[in-house]
């Protein structure tokens, strides 16, 4: 079975991030590392070519920086990586991204299962995996918390507030996955060293067949428009006890309409 699974290199959330004039973000003001949610689709991807055959690939779309994206996911013992970077991307809103992910994916060639994580940890869409479904005509299985595959057949199980579902979908499929569906594996020393001789190909826009009109900030269809830091929080109420601590408390919480 044959997995791609896709990757994106986001700023680190630990850190101060910041935002150029026309508010992309400034990527070289702050550290970038794999999209930590990312790693459960890799994990997920390791687990199911290992109970069985084929390979996975890591694609990534972005800077040249996100080759550290594809790095982990070899790291961690994807077979391959392929990293698309183009001058003209920067500023791509989510549809661009769709359009230039499934491009790369159908150069790839015979491709079983598409997996991505719930969403990035920087634009928090969760609507590419949704995009990409739809550009390439397959069927779309989102926040799977436990997957299986039997055949040409998927089943996953989907979590919500009040209710499991287990669904079923037919290979090829686009399934993005929670967090709760495994524990992602640390690359091993190993691995690390391994992931020096894996293949990474690097593709342009051009390679993909890709007009340049179609993606970056212009040609996006929602592009941040304002941006504001948030203001510092402010020094929490001390409610002290004398005696009376809990009426207080309460007071307290009712004047806030907690209660």
């Amino acid at each position: 079975m044959n997995i791609v699974v896709l990757v994106k290199y986001v700023p680190d959330a630990q850190g101060d991030r910041s935002f150029e004039a026309d508010n992309t973000t400034d990527r070289e003001g702050v550290d970038g590392l794999l999209s930590e949610l990312d790693e459960y689709a890799v994990e997920e991807a390791l687990t199911l070519v290992e109970s069985g055959d084929g390979e996975v690939t890591v694609l990534t779309m972005g800077p040249d920086d996100a080759a550290a994206a594809v790095k982990k996911g070899l790291q961690m013992g994807a077979h391959k990586g392929v990293h698309v970077c183009d001058d003209a991307l920067a500023g791509s809103d989510a549809v661009a991204t769709s359009l230039v992910l499934a491009e790369a994916i159908r150069k790839l060639g015979q491709v079983d299962l598409v997996l991505t994580g719930l969403a990035s940890t920087d634009g928090s869409m969760s609507v590419v995996p949704a995009m990409l479904a739809e550009r390439l005509g397959l069927p779309q299985v989102t926040f799977a918390s436990e997957l299986s595959v039997d055949g040409s057949t998927l089943t996953a199980r989907r979590d919500d507030e009040s209710a499991s579902l287990t669904v079923e979908a037919s290979l090829p499929a686009v399934v993005s996955v929670t967090d709760q569906i495994n524990e992602p594996r640390y690359p091993s020393f190993k691995g690390i060293m391994a992931a020096k001789k894996k293949p990474v190909e690097t593709w342009s826009l051009a390679d993909l067949g890709v007009d340049v009109a179609q993606v970056g900030l212009d040609a996006s269809w929602s592009p941040v428009t304002a941006v504001e830091a948030r203001p510092p929080r402010s020094q929490g109420e001390v409610v002290t006890d004398e005696g009376e601590g809990g009426k207080a408390l309460a007071e307290f919480l009712a004047s806030r309409k907690f209660v």
